[in-house]
């Protein structure tokens, strides 16, 4: 009796490949796979973008506009943020009983507190009720803080030569120079220079309360000398 056929084994991917080699031919095998590479080529030729030419390399001509335009701003940006900085700050002369008399720099719209401050304070012997401490002060100003049981910063008289002080108390507007009435706390050069025009111009004062007409004294500064002054 004859047995029924048995299968073949499986074979392995590398017997198969090999068969399939020799049934194809090396000779089909080389062309097949040259015919793909050639494609392949044409494939990419017909797809890449183009090489970028030398003119597309320039740049725009509005380029330069725009740099040179941001830089214009930024110029003029900078002096303008340098005039600001400029402005922000004061200079002031602080003299009499304070730690440091000198002059210093405060910000913009300092009070004469913070003047004192900037010269180390009040020194031990200082009368601050006979000053506004909150007085603003102005570029140039001179903020004097007399002593206790002072009520003028001495000055030495006209003609003196001695440069001893000579002179003490209030002084009289409608007779006092520019420099005497820059020993008021709080009058500099520029508001000094206005109470003599005003009084070229007006006469003398009638009272010291008619300070307050003059250009640049206002309540604050007019409460700080009213007792410092006479007429």
């Amino acid at each position: 009796m004859d047995l029924p056929d048995r299968p073949a084994p499986p074979r392995s991917l590398f017997e198969r490949v090999r068969t399939w080699v020799q049934w194809v031919g090396p000779g089909r095998l080389a062309a097949s796979a040259l015919a793909v590479l050639i494609v392949l080529g044409g494939g990419y030729w017909l797809v890449k973008p183009p090489e970028a030419t030398t003119e597309s390399k320039l740049p725009y001509a509005g380029s330069a506009t725009t740099v040179s335009a941001t830089s214009a701003t930024t110029a003029v940006g900078a002096v303008v943020t340098t005039t600001t900085i400029a402005n922000a700050f004061l200079v002031v002369h602080v003299a009499g009983a304070v730690s440091a008399p000198g002059v210093y720099q405060v910000v913009a719209g300092s009070r004469v507190i913070d003047a004192v401050q900037a010269a180390g304070g009040l020194a031990v012997d200082a009368n601050p009720d006979a000053v506004n401490l909150a007085a603003l002060v102005a570029d140039g100003e001179r903020v004097y803080i007399p002593a206790v049981g002072e009520l003028l910063t001495p000055v030495a008289a006209a003609g003196n030569g001695s440069g001893s002080p000579t002179e003490v108390g209030p002084i009289n507007i409608n007779s006092a120079d520019s420099a005497r009435l820059e020993d008021l706390p709080g009058v500099g050069p520029a508001t000094a220079a206005a109470i003599i025009a005003y009084r070229d111009q007006h006469g003398a004062f009638a009272s010291v309360e008619q300070l307050a007409d003059v250009r640049g004294i206002g309540p604050a500064k007019l409460d700080a000398i009213r007792q410092l002054v006479t007429v």
